[in-house]
């Protein structure tokens, strides 16, 4: 298993050092990654082995493993597959729920601690792919429109979050004048912009089989 760092968190650690919110950011990392082991562990249970652990600004992203007879069950059950990375999606803003529900319930004296895994679960359900929200918006387009109409699909509803979250996040920004808050929007609009030029590809190249499948047939 393969651990990558991305340099631009030493950028945000600095960045949160200026403006004293260290202590924010820190307690927002240690849940984002009790977040990933939620993802980890889904997938373990699942059967599904991980490649690539990546430390990012934002927390850590898993990577599960393709084998070749993953390849070949996708094409052959395409819906079950997709349950499956629906399941794994979901775990992690379930773990962070879970854990806001617990300090809740036992009267953890640390609102902090809550409104952190609250957060959490609520930004990575937006429907921004590759959020978790994002990612379970596309497996759902996949078991109802097909593969193919699932990247774009998935690329419409990114595109409006992106620009409704942009709306209401620049009014914050004014109104609390919180350089957290628009490091945030523009951590989104980078993995918005990088991604979904994957998206995009993928329902091109989609486009192109198809289309040479019908002229093959045609002729």
């Amino acid at each position: 298993m393969k651990i990558r760092i991305n340099l631009k968190i030493f950028l945000i650690i600095i960045l949160f050092l200026l403006t004293k919110q260290i202590e924010i950011y820190g307690i927002v990392m240690l849940f984002a990654l009790i977040h990933e082991l939620g993802h980890l562990l889904a997938g373990l249970l699942l059967g599904l082995k991980p490649e690539t652990i990546s430390i990012m600004p934002a927390g850590l992203a898993i990577c599960f493993k393709t084998e070749v007879q993953d390849y070949n069950n996708k094409i052959n059950n395409t819906r079950m597959i997709s349950i499956k990375k629906i399941i794994i999606a979901i775990a992690g803003p379930l773990t962070n729920l879970i854990i806001a529900i617990i300090c809740i319930i036992t009267n953890v004296n640390n609102s902090l601690i809550i409104y952190a895994n609250i957060l959490l679960a609520i930004f990575n359900l937006i429907p921004i792919y590759p959020l978790d929200g994002g990612r379970i918006a596309k497996e759902f387009f996949s078991i109802t429109n097909g593969m193919m109409k699932s990247y774009n699909y998935t690329h419409i509803v990114s595109k409006l979050c992106i620009i409704i979250i942009t709306m209401i996040t620049s009014v914050a920004i004014l109104y609390y004048k919180n350089i957290a808050i628009l490091l945030i929007l523009t951590y989104l609009w980078i993995i918005y912009i990088r991604e979904n030029k994957f998206l995009e590809q993928k329902y091109n190249l989609y486009k192109m089989l198809l289309k040479d499948r019908i002229l093959a047939q045609n002729t």
